[in-house]
């Protein structure tokens, strides 16, 4: 078992919960949001204010179909979401999520994607797919999701600009009739 050390031991497995993120978690949030290792293979820059962080739970978060703090303790940190489609898309939602570092290595972001896993289906019965890109050098993501039970299916050359570079990512994806683990 990986251990979190710490209050929780060096052979016990995290106890992690997944609720609603809201403006109460905003100080946790910046701890991972203005960390330019977190934000590194994320579409979004590093935010360097609170006010900028505020701004994004109340417009973004809060209004999400799907978005949920990734608590230790009931302390925020990180976040996963899924995103859905529309159209003839909407079979299919796109699955991310973000880490406190200080917290990776630990099992914790795999655990949280196996949760998703078990009830998103169940919450959204019109999906039949979650996929997730994954920038190519972001060995540790790939990982979780090939824990969590993902298959990888190929890399998207030259898929996404992101901070300016065109980036390659990595396709993962998950059906509904795949065994959840």
């Amino acid at each position: 078992m990986e251990g979190t050390g710490g209050k929780h031991g060096q052979d016990e497995s995290p106890e992690i919960s997944l609720r609603p993120l809201d403006l109460s978690d905003i100080d946790d949030f910046m701890v991972w949001a203005a960390d330019d290792k977190v934000s590194r293979f994320c579409t979004w820059d590093t935010y360097t204010s609170k006010e900028a962080g505020i701004d994004f739970i109340k417009n973004t978060v809060i209004p999400h179909p799907w978005f949920k703090a990734i608590c230790l303790d009931n302390k925020a940190i990180g976040a996963i979401s899924v995103s859905a489609n529309n159209g003839g898309n909407r079979c299919r939602g796109e699955l991310g999520y973000v880490l406190a570092s200080m917290y990776w290595g630990k099992g914790i972001a795999t655990k949280a994607v196996k949760m998703v896993a078990s009830t998103i289906f169940k919450e959204w019965p019109h999906l039949e797919r979650v996929e997730a890109l994954v920038d190519v050098e972001n060995g540790g993501s790939q990982r979780v999701l090939e824990k969590a039970g993902f298959q990888r299916e190929g890399l998207l050359r030259k898929f996404r600009i992101v901070k300016g570079s065109t980036r390659d990512r990595v396709i993962y994806s998950l059906l509904s009739i795949d065994p959840q683990s």
